[in-house]
Formats: structure tokens, C-alpha cells, sequence
């Protein structure tokens, strides 16, 4: 069973990771995962979950996060709960904090030493700025969470309120405030960047009905009602288009502004534009299994397989922390207890120690990265699965291409007609029309339109395909072959074996070859350009699998100077040889596979990374592949390669920024050299700033 729990207010992605850690220890729970970029929560169970339970969720977040609102109801969107009020209580609390702090260093400039009304005013702030941090920290203690930064804020401002550091223990909280603040409100903005990458969700849909035309949710049409879709509108479902002529834009589906001719008959995708002409679209898909919530949800809930790198920050910090809490309690008492040091010097310094110590930029700022890279792909047209799939593309050395339909158009001609002796042309091509009357293989098709005859019905028996052979029939009590061949040859008829270039395909009836047909598949118009980007970016290898005959292969090989290729392969030599490719790599090095989505799913389960290609509205693809390109350019790959590739300098940029200066800040800390204002910058600003940098991604 799975749920979705809609959450507010939920910025913090340490406290995410606790409330999952909570959520997963739960008996009922099969799997659940916080996704602080969507905030929601994902709960897979054996049965659908009661409404006690659902409050033991809500319980279970709000001992985390007490000002996120869960909401255990299914939501509309419309009716969640807006973030400013929230934002709006914190500044207030910040701005009454700040007053206090500085009438207190007012009085305290007037009247050097501390009044009672001097204390009693910085009390007062310290209470209004960080009485709920330190509820926070009281309450993870008695649930047996010591370490977070609700803690070391907590110790380092109590521990200055202990030796006298009143002004310092209260600005720190307010700074401490602050920052908090500004990066809840940079999280915020991020996501709303993200979501913006994904505004193409239509919200009303116009349907015929008996009493007239209305205006209702996409999400209550059913199967078979009429939808009218005027110029300048979004297609709200898929369908069929029924009547009307018009250009669609599908940009918002992938990322190419170029306009598509929709006509009677032909399939309208939801998410797409109306440009010019009023439609008439019959329902095909409910709302829910639409080609734009597909997409959405791909694209939203991608955020759920994390990177290794957010793995590898979250445990960082699981460890990290602890060890600096115990470094700051070396330095509070080892010196003034063994060296005869002044105790509330060293105190300072170790509560000092512990502001900087706060890992806030790396567990922020990690996710955002990966999350606005896969938004920044799919913007592009490029759906990624997860931010696993996203780092793992940055590690491709090689990419392997099927043929057919990913670096050729996969729109077979006839480019002429080899008969045998003293069969005609008409003959050789008629015959083997009727053998491919019912197939609907592209070489079959074209084989039926250079027929440029209505093919005669006629009956045919014991028909048979062959995997990656051909057609086996019986036609007026006789065999018919058509096929490559391989066929013919396992079925002992001599022929005359062509070498031209192209697709071969060999008739044979009644025991005698009547010939060959040769058909070509031109190459994509970008395929040379892709292939060009793809050594760019530091591809090691690309390499081709097919199932057509070697001189086609070659040829096809040699224009897009491939490193390899392989011929006349069955899908599963293709498995075969993709593992053989794997185990001959380091292991560093991965491997991507480019199909068809359908044809190839057993490839694009082996690779380390399969990517689908042309899979507008293919739920096979989507099923099949981790990465789904959504047109039917092999240049898309190298997009998404250089947007993995910024992703991750921009995740290592952070990484090295943030360890570089608290280790910098916790060496001068230690020694004396900088106050709990810098240790403030330290903490708030490192986070800050890397915030912003992985804002980078999305833009």
C-alpha cells in the first residue's frame, strides 16, 4: 500500500532524515522516505494505514519540527497551508529579539557593567530567539538524540551565559536566528524554482457534456468524454484528437520549442500547447495515468533515491558531530584541569568550537543540489529517476547505442529491388508484401508502401516470427520466407548473398530464392553531433549493438566513427555482450545503454545506467529505463551528462567549501583566535552561501 502525507514548513533536511529514521523504525512501516523538496513523506505498508496510526506519523514529525504542519488528510494543492505565516512569526521574533539585544548593549555603552534591567533585557532576548531551540534540544536528549545543532547552539549560548558572555551568548542566538531564517527562505525560493521547472500541469479541463461545455478538474474526466482545447490552452488529458487541426508546442514535455502538426487521429499528449486551431480530443488516460503526471511525479519524487554523495554527507554528519562535541569538551576541561588554564577562557573557546561546528551547509545544501539538477534535466526534456541515476551519469566512460531508431530515424525505404532470375520485380516485392501484411515491424511497413498496392487479403498459415530472422508462412499450401539469411539458410535454400549496404531482406518460395530487397534507415539528423559532444565530455568509448548484417553495420559505424560495433546480434547476444563490455571496464567506469525503451528493456535493465530514447508518452520506457530522453535526439544524452557533470562540481564545490572553512574557524576557535561573532559566519554563512551556490543548479 503506499501513502502520501503531505507536509509545510519542512526545510530542515537533517531533521528530515531523523523524522525518516523515526518513521522506518515503526512496525507497521514497510519503507518510508522524507522528501524535503516536495515536503512529503512516502510510506509504503502491508495495508492501508488507520487514522491512529497516520497521527503516530504527525506526532513523530512535530517532535522534530514543531512548526511543520502534517497533514494526515489528502490534500488538494490549492488548500496547503501557505509558509508565510510561519515565516512571518519567526521575523518577529527575530525583530523583538534584536530590539531587546541592542537596548541592553545600549544601556550597557550608557553604563558600563551589568544592571539588573541590563540582564533581565538580554534574558529576555536570549528566551524569545532560543527557547525553542533549546526545547528542541531538551526534547531529542530525552528521546536519546544528543547530537544535532539544536544542541551545540544550545551548550555553546549556555555555556557563555555561564562565564559572563551575556552579550555574546544572546547575539550568537539571534544570528543563530537569522541565518535560520534566511536559509529556510533560500530553501523555500529553491523549491519554488524547482516547481516552477515543472508548471506544466493544466488545471481546468473543458469537457462536452449533455447539459453543455464545462470547465472542471483534469482529475475528474473519465475515459471516452470529449475534451475542446481552444488556441493558447494546455491539453489537460491524453487523447485522441476527434476533429480540428492545429500546432502544439511541446516544449514543456521536451525542452524543444519546435511546434508539432496535430490532425484528426493523431495522439495529443497532455502538458502540450495549443497554438493555432480549435481540438476536439476524445480521452484515452485518466488524469493519473497521464503522460504530464507521469512526468511530474517522475520528476518529484526523484528526490527519494539519493546520490551516494547525499548518503555519504548524511552519515558524515552522523559521525562528525559527536566527535567535535567531544573535541569542544577536551578543550572546555583538559587545559584549565591539567595545565592550570583559566577555566571560563577555555570554556569560550570550546562553546565557540561547538557554533562552528554545526554541519547545517552540507546536509542542506547536498540535496538541493541534486534535486535542481534533476529539475534543470527535465527541463531539457530529460527525466532522471533519482539523484543516484544523476551522479552515476557523471561516471559513464561508455555508452552503448542500439541502432534502429536511436542513432538512425528507424523510417525503413525500399532502395531497390535485386530479383532472381526470372522473377520480376512486381513479383519479388507482391510476395513479400503479402508475408508482411499483418506485421507491424518497420521494415514490414516499408515493404508495404513500395508495394504502392492495397495488399490482397489473402489467407496465411501457420505464420511464425523468428527473433531477429524474419517471417516463416505457409501461403497458398507452400512456405514463404522473408527474411535475413540466416533463415534461408537454416531452412536450406541457396541464394545469391548481396553486399550492397542496407538493410537485406531475402524472399524464398517453394524452396527457391526470388530474390532480395534492400532498404535503408538514414541516419538522425544529430547522431554525428552527438556522438561529437559525447568524446567532449570524456567518453571513452561508443559502441554499437544491431541486428542488421555486418555491411550495414559497418557503414553506419564508419560515418559516426564508433570505436565498435557489433552485427546481425539477437536480443539476447545483446544482453550477453553488454555484461561482456561491464566486466572488461574498471569499476569506477560505468556503462550506459541507449534503446528504444521497448525492444531493448532487457539491455536496459544490464546496463549500470539505461536511458531510453524517444519515449514521449512510453510506459514501457518509463518503466524500463533510469533515464528517459523524451525525443528522439541522441544529443539529449550529452545535456544530460553536462547537467550530472555541473551538478556534482557544484555538490563537491559545497562539500570542500564548508569542510574547508569550519575546519579553518574550528582551528582558530581551539586556539583563541576568533570570537562566537565569526564562529555565527562560520555556521549561518558557510550554509548560506552554499545554499545560494546550489541555487547555481537550478537556474
Amino acid at each position: 500500500m503506499h501513502r502520501t502525507i503531505k507536509t509545510a514548513g519542512l526545510n530542515c533536511p537533517n531533521c528530515a532524515g531523523k523524522i525518516e529514521q523515526a518513521i522506518n523504525q515503526l512496525t507497521w512501516i514497510q519503507t518510508a522516505s522524507v522528501n524535503i523538496a516536495t515536503q512529503e513523506i512516502t510510506l509504503q505498508t502491508s495495508e492501508t494505514p488507520t487514522q491512529d496510526q497516520l497521527k503516530e506519523i504527525q506526532q513523530i514529525v512535530l517532535s522534530y519540527e514543531p512548526d511543520v504542519t502534517v497533514y494526515i488528510e489528502p490534500q488538494s494543492q490549492d488548500s496547503l497551508e501557505s509558509l508565510e505565516p510561519q515565516q512571518k512569526n519567526k521575523l518577529i521574533q527575530i525583530i523583538s529579539a534584536s530590539l531587546l539585544l541592542a537596548i541592553g548593549v545600549f544601556l550597557l555603552y550608557k553604563a558600563p557593567g551589568f544592571s539588573r534591567l541590563t540582564f533581565i533585557l538580554l534574558l529576555m532576548a536570549y528566551l524569545i530567539a532560543g527557547l525553542d531551540v533549546i526545547l528542541a534540544a531538551l526534547k531529542n536528549i530525552m528521546r536519546g538524540v544528543w547530537f544535532d545543532e539544536h544542541f551545540l547552539m544550545a551548550v555553546a549560548t549556555l555555556g557563555a551565559f555561564a562565564i559572563g558572555e551575556y552579550v555574546e551568548a544572546v547575539a550568537v542566538m539571534v544570528f543563530y536566528k537569522v541565518g535560520e531564517y534566511f536559509q529556510d527562505a533560500a530553501v523555500d525560493q529553491s523549491r519554488a524554482s524547482i516547481t516552477a521547472l515543472m508548471d506544466i500541469q493544466p488545471t481546468i479541463a473543458r469537457v462536452e457534456r449533455a447539459s453543455g461545455t464545462i470547465e472542471i478538474s483534469p482529475e475528474n474526466v473519465q475515459i471516452g468524454e470529449i475534451l475542446q482545447v481552444r488556441p493558447g490552452e494546455k491539453i489537460p488529458l491524453d487523447g485522441e484528437v476527434l476533429e480540428g487541426e492545429s500546432q502544439v508546442d511541446t516544449s514543456a514535455l521536451t525542452g524543444e520549442s519546435r511546434l508539432t502538426r496535430l490532425t484528426p487521429g493523431d495522439t495529443a499528449l497532455s502538458g502540450c500547447i495549443n497554438q493555432t486551431g480549435l481540438l476536439r480530443i476524445r480521452v484515452t488516460e485518466l488524469y493519473q495515468d497521464s503522460t504530464v503526471r507521469k512526468i511530474i511525479d517522475l520528476v518529484e519524487h526523484a528526490a527519494n533515491r539519493k546520490a551516494p554523495t547525499e548518503r555519504l554527507m548524511t552519515k558524515f554528519s552522523k559521525y562528525y558531530t559527536p566527535i567535535v562535541v567531544f573535541i569542544a569538551l577536551f578543550l572546555a576541561v583538559i587545559p584549565p584541569l591539567f595545565l592550570q588554564q583559566d577555566w571560563s577562557e577555555w570554556l569560550r573557546r570550546a562553546c565557540t568550537f561547538l557554533v562552528i561546528s554545526c554541519p547545517c551547509a552540507l546536509v542542506i545544501s547536498i540535496p538541493l543540489t541534486f534535486y535542481g539538477g534533476i529539475g534543470a534535466a527535465s527541463k531539457q526534456g530529460v527525466l532522471v529517476k533519482g539523484g543516484n541515476y544523476l551522479e552515476a551519469l557523471s561516471q559513464v566512460r561508455t555508452v552503448v547505442f542500439d541502432k534502429t531508431g536511436t542513432l538512425t530515424a528507424g523510417q525503413f525505404q525500399v532502395r531497390h529491388l535485386i530479383p532472381a532470375e526470372g522473377i520480376s520485380q512486381e513479383q519479388l516485392l507482391e510476395l513479400a508484401a503479402i508475408a508482411e501484411q499483418h506485421s507491424n515491424h518497420p521494415i514490414a511497413e516499408s515493404i508495404r508502401q513500395a508495394y504502392h498496392q492495397e495488399v490482397a487479403s489473402v489467407s496465411l498459415d501457420q505464420i511464425e516470427e523468428v527473433a531477429g530472422k524474419g517471417l516463416r508462412v505457409q501461403y497458398q499450401g507452400h512456405s514463404l520466407l522473408v527474411g535475413n539469411a540466416t533463415l534461408l539458410e537454416e531452412a536450406g535454400v541457396s541464394f545469391n548473398p548481396c553486399n550492397d549496404s542496407g538493410t537485406k531482406v531475402y524472399v524464398a518460395y517453394k524452396g527457391q530464392s526470388l530474390g532480395v530487397i534492400v532498404i535503408d534507415d538514414a541516419l538522425k539528423p544529430d547522431s554525428i553531433t552527438a556522438i561529437d559532444q559525447l568524446r567532449t565530455l570524456g567518453i571513452d568509448q561508443c559502441i554499437m549493438l544491431t541486428g542488421d548484417n555486418e555491411q550495414t553495420a559497418q557503414s553506419t559505424a564508419k560515418t559516426l566513427e564508433l570505436d565498435r560495433y557489433y552485427a546481425q546480434l539477437l536480443p539476447e547476444d545483446k544482453v550477453l555482450l553488454m555484461e561482456q563490455i561491464s566486466k572488461d571496464l574498471p569499476i569506477d567506469h560505468k556503462v550506459a545503454f541507449v534503446g528504444d525503451g521497448i525492444n531493448d528493456a532487457p539491455v536496459l535493465a544490464r546496463a549500470d545506467l539505461g536511458v531510453a530514447m524517444g519515449a514521449l508518452g512510453s510506459d514501457a520506457a518509463i518503466e524500463a529505463a533510469d533515464i528517459v530522453l523524451m525525443t528522439d535526439e541522441p544529443s539529449k544524452l550529452a545535456q544530460a551528462i553536462q547537467i550530472s557533470q555541473k551538478t556534482k562540481r557544484i555538490a563537491y564545490q559545497n562539500i570542500l567549501f564548508a569542510l574547508g572553512v569550519k575546519l579553518l574557524f574550528l582551528i582558530l576557535g581551539a586556539l583563541g583566535l576568533t570570537s562566537m561573532w565569526l564562529a555565527v559566519f562560520a555556521d549561518v554563512g558557510v550554509a548560506l552561501i552554499a545554499v545560494f551556490n546550489a541555487r547555481r543548479m537550478i537556474r
